[in-house]
């Protein structure tokens, strides 16, 4: 497949790009700027602007899907904002291009840990996350709120990575879940970002989660 990915410079998108390469996909890779990336076998590099839904109709033009691992930037001043507008544009952008299948990585707040009770709005995540992730956190739910209320005729899916997303080794073993935090005992799980490249790229190829959400974790 023909695939476009928006922030293939960033730590998930990084590791997306690796994925799909290594299956044989042919990768558009829409950066924020030229010369973030090395030439690539299979990747043509494509600069766009996330804020500017026309910008990114053009981006991703020709492709068979869209994938979404777009963050403003942690130490953005105004990333409560970005996120949620840049989400938004995105969206709007993919719409505009005429391609169904748009597949957005989020992050872990918007999942469920009680019946109506978010991982980013209790006071252990404010507390144990670093003041600077909040608004991020907060943004990434708000944007799964948004198209998930929204009567968009994309074929979306949102990715949450499980709690703890650490830089680790790729090893094919993965649990899925679907709107509540996963756990591993009495601790919340965690997973390499190699392996939830693989769940998204698996989502990708053999779509099971259409119109929905769900979160990946490493198996038990």
């Amino acid at each position: 497949m023909k695939i476009a990915l928006i922030g293939a410079t960033g730590f998930v998108g990084a590791a997306t790009l690796n994925e799909l390469l290594s299956r044989g996909h042919e990768v558009t890779a829409v950066v924020r700027s030229a010369g973030r990336m090395e030439p690539a076998a299979n990747v043509t590099q494509i600069v766009a602007d996330a804020y500017d839904a026309e910008s990114v109709a053009e981006a991703v033009a020709g492709t068979d899907a869209v994938v979404s691992a777009f963050n403003p930037g942690w130490h953005d001043p105004d990333l409560y904002d970005k996120f949620v507008r840049g989400a938004a544009s995105i969206q709007r952008g993919v719409e505009l291009s005429g391609i169904k299948r748009f597949l957005v990585v989020g992050g872990a707040g918007s999942l469920y840990v009680a019946p109506g009770v978010q991982l980013v709005d209790t006071p252990e995540f404010t507390s144990q996350v670093p003041e600077y992730v909040v608004p991020g956190a907060r943004g990434a739910r708000d944007a799964m709120a948004a198209i998930a209320a929204d009567n968009c005729t994309l074929d979306w899916t949102f990715v949450s990575p499980p709690a703890f997303l650490e830089d680790g080794e790729r090893t094919g073993n993965y649990r899925l879940g679907t709107d509540t935090l996963l756990m591993d005992g009495e601790k919340p799980a965690g997973i390499s970002v190699a392996d939830l490249a693989i769940a998204i790229v698996d989502e990708l190829e053999q779509p099971r989660h259409v119109r929905s959400r769900f979160t990946a974790a490493r198996g038990l």
